[in-house]
């Protein structure tokens, strides 16, 4: 019987690529020191020979795992999907690996953190629900991290948000031009930092525009919340509605369609995120775009550079400078407004 043929060595590596032993597991354990170039021959050649390292020997001498985790509230959101698929690529190209954990219940959030961060070498939470001052022990206790859709009051850790004040303005200054005065907002969950943050915006835009009524409702953030409030949208007498989210919009939009509501000319209708169903809606939503952002992306060149001081002091960094990132998104308008039309 042949006998096996051994696994590919490191040594063999550094020889296929023409560069030292050490220079390769700099390389496969995901140091950025190395120029570009040679780390993708050294990478090619692991590839070839189908060298793969002994995790558990690496680990021990490294004190690193290579991973790290994504703490997300639900994976059915598209929104969230976007955020997982910027920093699995991101992170990937690093040579990092995700683990994602998905915590429906608030009250697991921290729990759940916690335990995620002994297993990795850092942490990314996407839009937690915990109160401020849980955040921001828990924050100290699991870092490095960085927060996606969520500020601390600490200033020395990393967030990436988005400007939803920003979003909410041009989403209010658009249904304005079309003659839209009284506007129904759709809420998100109660528990939902950007919610309370839209919902603050728009009562600030309102203040600033005597002429301009709001009301709201308790909705939710998925497509059978929307589809559940389309009778209350309709008896509130609102001539164009803000949607907490996309996947609100489309429920209400499909429960309209089906009571005979003819969308923008008789109710206009807005979403929020740019998910790429709202694209396909018949008719185009009109939201404000957040894909294009990036925010996984941001998030992983934020947590990277925090991994790497936390190596170089060999502790958990804890900076006087804020990695604090706010961008802004741009209303992407669809058929789903139009003018005020008389009832």
């Amino acid at each position: 019987m042949p006998r096996r043929s051994a696994s590919p060595t490191i040594t063999q590596v550094a020889e296929a690529a023409g560069v030292s032993r050490a220079t390769v597991s700099r390389v496969l354990n995901g140091s950025t020191r190395v120029d570009p170039g040679i780390a993708i021959r050294v990478r090619e050649a692991a590839g070839t020979l189908r060298y793969r390292p002994n995790l558990t020997a690496r680990n021990l001498s490294t004190g690193r795992t290579l991973t790290i985790a994504l703490v997300i509230p639900d994976l059915g959101n598209p929104m969230f999907q976007v955020i997982l698929r910027g920093i699995s690529r991101a992170a990937e190209a690093d040579g990092y690996s995700v683990l994602v954990a998905e915590v429906a219940s608030p009250e697991r959030e921290a729990a759940i953190a916690r335990e995620a961060r002994r297993q990795c070498d850092a942490v990314v939470l996407v839009s937690p629900r915990m109160d401020d001052q849980v955040l921001d022990e828990l924050v100290e206790q699991i870092s490095p991290v960085v927060l996606v859709n969520r500020r601390t009051t600490d200033p020395r850790f990393a967030s990436v948000g988005i400007d939803y004040a920003a979003g909410m303005k041009q989403l209010v200054e658009h249904l304005v031009g079309f003659g839209h005065r009284d506007l129904l907002y759709a809420s998100g969950p109660p528990r939902s930092v950007a919610n309370r943050e839209r919902l603050t915006a728009l009562h600030a835009l309102v203040d600033a525009d005597p002429a301009l009524t709001l009301r709201s409702i308790r909705c939710g953030s998925g497509l059978a919340d929307g589809y559940r409030v389309a009778a209350e949208v309709l008896d509130s007498g609102a001539t164009a509605v803000l949607a907490f989210n996309d996947l609100v919009a489309h429920g209400l939009l499909t429960r309209m369609h089906e009571l005979g509501v003819d969308v923008p000319r008789d109710l206009s209708l807005t979403g929020f995120d740019g998910i790429e169903l709202s694209r396909v809606l018949n008719p185009h939503m009109t939201t404000v775009g957040q894909e294009e952002l990036d925010a996984g992306t941001v998030a992983w060149t934020l947590l990277r550079r925090r991994i790497q001081r936390s190596d170089a002091q060999g502790r958990p960094e804890q900076d006087d400078a804020r990695d604090d990132v706010l961008l802004e998104p741009q209303i992407i308008i669809g058929d789903s407004t139009g003018p005020v039309t008389s009832r």
